[in-house]
């Protein structure tokens, strides 16, 4: 088998590990006229890079029983050695076709053996290739504090992916896994790293995944797990991959997770990183999940309408983060240009890259109540 027929089914295998919110989405994935497949991310400091995403080696001795390469199913099983994947990617790189790598792989042999592969792919794209840019480098779970120690020192980021949010959701979808000394401990490793390095070490920090409807788990176990890691190991963020069915899985004939379901985790996800709130903020239903009918923001807002209307004039940026429809770059900018005159109208709400009809049943502008019909309903 060729490099490039490689690359395609590799990269094709890694499609399921997320390294910005637009990876699970087919339009944003990329087909260079090698029918490579290239992916869009945005970097911490805001900058976008293409990534080559791609898997190692597509053949796993883990029975997930929802992952697509899990073992026992029946579809083509290839490997790239350390050489072959590092030589494919200071070729894509020279020619300005990627400008970093996500290398993921499924578990051949024991854990520790993957995982030299791994690193040592990383180590000749670093020191051999001396290729500056940015890799994101999945720790497999069971790695051992040595692998994740080195894995921190070449890759910008590292992700251990828990898929489940507790020990109990993540036994029905992947029983061959421990969550906490499999999974949990290597994350508090990177952590007590980063903080011993003081941030040197992986810098970009390290991420997670959630497989979302699996499990039956609920949206707030999930943002439970999500919120703790994020106060007790550093997280710098979680992904959420509505779950699809995969052929000749287990779980081949459970219902598919609704997209809106994601979306819904993301917004909120957003307001406990981005907005200022705390998990006991966010509303959720009967069945422990976010409601359908409106954003998390907005169900927030219109239940507490003792919170009302804001004075965008004189409100705190942390105040106008609680007004549906204003966001950071618009609470920003609404702060530092009311020093030159009022806000009047919805319209400077819009200049300012508010959505002035979501925000003005919850405003004054300058004293008065905008024009509104209340958006319940999305």
């Amino acid at each position: 088998m060729d490099t490039l027929e490689k690359i395609e089914i590799l990269g094709r295998s890694a499609q399921y590990d997320l390294c910005s919110e637009a990876c699970g989405s087919e339009a944003t994935r990329q087909r260079d006229d090698l029918g490579r497949w290239i992916y869009p991310a945005v970097l911490p400091d805001g900058k976008r890079v293409t990534l080559l995403k791609v898997l190692l080696t597509n053949a796993c001795e883990r029975d997930c029983a929802y992952c697509a390469n899990r073992r026992g199913r029946d579809f083509r099983r290839v490997s790239f050695t350390p050489e072959e994947l590092a030589r494919t990617f200071e070729e894509m790189w020279r020619r300005g076709q990627v400008e970093g790598l996500f290398l993921s792989s499924g578990v051949c042999g024991r854990s520790g053996q993957t995982m030299d592969r791994m690193i040592a792919t990383v180590e000749i794209i670093r020191q051999r290739i001396a290729f500056p840019g940015y890799v994101h480098l999945k720790i497999l779970p069971g790695a051992t504090p040595a692998h994740i120690e080195r894995a921190m020192q070449l890759a910008d980021r590292v992700s251990v992916n828990l898929e489940a949010p507790n020990p109990a959701r993540l036994a029905r979808i992947a029983p061959s896994k421990d969550f906490t000394a499999a999974l949990l401990e290597p994350m508090r490793w990177v952590q007590r790293l980063r903080q011993e390095s003081e941030g040197r070490l992986a810098p970009a920090g390290q991420t997670t995944q959630f497989v979302v409807g699996a499990a039956g788990e609920s949206d707030r176990e999930i943002l439970t797990t999500a919120d703790l890691l994020y106060r007790q190991v550093g997280l710098t963020r979680a992904y959420f991959s509505a779950f699809q069915p995969v052929p000749d899985t287990p779980l081949a004939g459970h219902p598919p997770t609704p997209l809106w379901r994601e979306h819904r985790l993301y917004q909120s996800d957003w307001l406990l990183r981005k907005y200022g709130f705390t998990f006991e903020e966010l509303v959720f239903d009967e069945d422990g999940n976010l409601p359908r009918q409106a954003d998390p923001k907005m169900m927030w807002a219109t239940a507490h309408p003792e919170r009302f209307p804001i004075e965008v004039n004189r409100a705190s940026r942390e105040e106008l983060l609680r007004i549906p429809g204003i966001g950071p770059r618009a609470a920003a900018r609404i702060v530092r240009l009311r020093k030159r005159g009022k806000f009047r109208e919805l319209s400077d709400l819009r200049r300012v890259g508010a959505i002035p009809q979501r925000a003005a049943p919850f405003v004054l502008l300058d004293g008065r109540r905008p024009p509104y019909q209340l958006p319940l309903w999305e």
